[in-house]
Parts: C-alpha cells; sequence; structure tokens
C-alpha cells in the first residue's frame, strides 16, 4: 500500500525532514507514527498525498509513484486516500450530514449514492442520531467523528489521520479510536500520526518512531516509547 524507498526531503531553507527513510506498509495495516514535533511526521504525510516532494527516493502508494505524478493527476491520487486534521475542519454552516455528503458532491456522485453512503458511515461513526446538527451544537469528539466520516464516506483505500485525538480528553479519545479501529477492520489502511501516549499504548499495534528525520523504531506490536 505505502512504500518509501530511500527518501530524503530538504527544504529550502536547509532544514532536513527526513533522511534516507525506507518504508513498507501492506493493505490493512494500522500504523502510528510516533515521534517530537519536527521529527518529519507530518513531512512524511506530505509526502503521501504529493502536497511536498521528496528531494530524493520514491513515494508509492499502492502501486503509483507520487513523486512523479503529474499535477493533473493528483487529484485522482487524493481521491484515493480520506485525512483527518485534529482540528475537524468542518464547514460550519453545514449539519453533520451536509458535510460528510459534500466530499461527495465534489466527485459528482449521484444524489442516490451519495444519501445511501452518508447514511452508512454516519451510522458507522454512531451518529446517525445528530444527522442533522450543525458542528457548533456538537461536542468536539462528535464533531471529530463527523469529519472521519466525511473522510471515509468515498471509500478510500487509505485513511491518514494527523493528531486526531489532539483536543479530546482520554475517554473521548478511546471512543475516537474504537471507531478507526471499525473502519481498519473493513479492509482500509491506517495511518495515524499522534502524540497521544496512552492511545497508543492502549491500541498495541504497528509502532514506527522517527527521531531527526529518520525512523529509529518499527515494532509490530509496540508502545509509545520503547521505555514501556
Amino acid at each position: 500500500m505505502i512504500e518509501l524507498k530511500n527518501v530524503s526531503k530538504t527544504y529550502d531553507n536547509g532544514s532536513v525532514a527526513l533522511d534516507r527513510v525506507s518504508l513498507h506498509i501492506g493493505k490493512g495495516e494500522f500504523v502510528f507514527v510516533v515521534g517530537a514535533s519536527g521529527a518529519g511526521k507530518s513531512t512524511l504525510i506530505k509526502l503521501l498525498s504529493h502536497e511536498e516532494v521528496p528531494t530524493d527516493g520514491s513515494v508509492l502508494v499502492n502501486g503509483i509513484e507520487v513523486n512523479s505524478l503529474p499535477k493533473s493527476k493528483v487529484p485522482y491520487l487524493r481521491r484515493k486516500m480520506g485525512i483527518v486534521f485534529q482540528d475537524f475542519r468542518l464547514l460550519p454552516n453545514k449539519t453533520a450530514e451536509e458535510n460528510v455528503a459534500f466530499a461527495m458532491e465534489v466527485i459528482g456522485a449521484s444524489r442516490r449514492v451519495i444519501k445511501e453512503r452518508v447514511r452508512t458511515v454516519l451510522d458507522l461513526v454512531g451518529l446517525l442520531g445528530k444527522a442533522d446538527m450543525l458542528p457548533k451544537k456538537l461536542s468536539g469528539g462528535e464533531q471529530q467523528r463527523v469529519a472521519i466520516a466525511r473522510a471515509i464516506v468515498n471509500r478510500p483505500l487509505l485513511l491518514i489521520a494527523d493528531e486526531p485525538t489532539g483536543n479530546l480528553d482520554p475517554e473521548t479519545s478511546k471512543g475516537i479510536m474504537d471507531t478507526f479501529k471499525k473502519i481498519n477492520h473493513t479492509g482500509t489502511t491506517v495511518l495515524m500520526v499522534t502524540h497521544d501516549k496512552q492511545m497508543v499504548d492502549w491500541m498495541n499495534k504497528r509502532v514506527i518512531e522517527i527521531v531527526d528525520g529518520a525512523i529509529i523504531r518499527d515494532e509490530l506490536r509496540g508502545g509509545y516509547s520503547n521505555e514501556d
């Protein structure tokens, strides 16, 4: 699903974000990427979605060499991905249902398909009963679940989550992680960047640790740190 081959990324100011990183993530895996701020985690995500391109090496997603894609093909690549952000990024004047539907409208899906699939994913994240509510009427955890529903409504092969529990309390975070587990069990590959030690330890999934742009640890069943 994801393969990085000897990937380096140096920004114009000389900052080295990634240094000769090689990595393979198979279809259907659930992987945490951990490390201190500035370690290179966000750059990794940006390389996968072609928001950035590597200075050296190659990035492959589902067999597609991302770094050599022409700009005209990038939107098609991103349609195969769902991305969940820490700050939700919901449209404030649209209901939960409308926020999720919008992700399908922009790709030209039919009204019938939109209605059916939106209700299915809202049910999956436990929010079918709040479909008609605006974001401001929802709790932080509920808003995050709307964001997750929006990210998966187009049935992406890969779901990327960037600090999805960063603004949530521990109990709400656990509920969000349960939602990600459900999605992963449907066959979607999940790649999650996080500082949430408690959730990483609780999930006991594959953990990749990045320090100063290099992978220093890759454990099939790990905790947030190898000191645990």
